[in-house]
């Protein structure tokens, strides 16, 4: 019996170790290796950290660029499958409702201009990025709120363009968290 437990206990004791020494080796390549993201991917505005760029936020005021409507609020403990089908009564309302409030937001924009990713949910609902359709569609209130130029603000919105992954796959984006510090930066140089 006392052999048994001896051998348990060397068997634990090892195994603790090879935990440990795997955990060290991982944390210390994912810190060499991808310093940004090993810690979070974390956005930073004048030393302060205002988010992770995977995650989105809400953003509703006339200042920003707005991110894609969020089921869950963007809040990781809600994330899930939360995405209504094509047949669901309540995506009609959930898009009608999301329309609306774009509209109202944007004036002088029609309804078939707005892309489809401002008055649909992600699946998530966590989605930090927008399509550049609707960042661009956007420009001229965050460039009125901002006082600043319709071009200079179109030209933030392309220096944050990130294109398709493999440059085949998926659409050309913007992250709406780095995209909104970026144009704080622009207005604070430009006010």
């Amino acid at each position: 019996m006392i052999r048994h437990l001896w051998t348990a206990t060397r068997m634990l004791i090892l195994m603790v170790v090879l935990v440990l020494v795997y955990q060290a080796v991982t944390t210390g390549l994912a810190q060499s290796l991808m310093p940004y993201q090993a810690n979070g991917s974390l956005v930073r505005l004048h030393g302060r950290v205002v988010g992770a760029a995977p995650i989105g936020q809400t953003f509703n005021t006339a200042k920003f660029f707005w991110s894609r409507p969020s089921a869950a609020s963007y809040n990781a403990a809600a994330s899930a499958a939360s995405n209504y089908g094509p047949t669901n009564p309540a995506l009609l309302k959930e898009v009608k409702t999301n329309l609306a409030a774009f509209l109202k937001a944007n004036p002088g924009v029609k309804p078939s201009q707005v892309p489809m990713d401002m008055v649909t949910s992600s699946d998530s609902g966590l989605d930090p990025d927008i399509t550049v359709a609707s960042a661009m569609i956007q420009v001229p209130r965050v460039a009125a709120a901002n006082h600043l130029s319709v071009s200079a603000v179109r030209a933030l919105v392309q220096s944050q363009e990130v294109g398709r992954w493999l440059g085949m796959y998926g659409l050309p984006h913007v992250n709406v968290l780095r995209l909104n510090v970026a144009l704080v930066k622009l207005a604070s140089r430009n006010g």
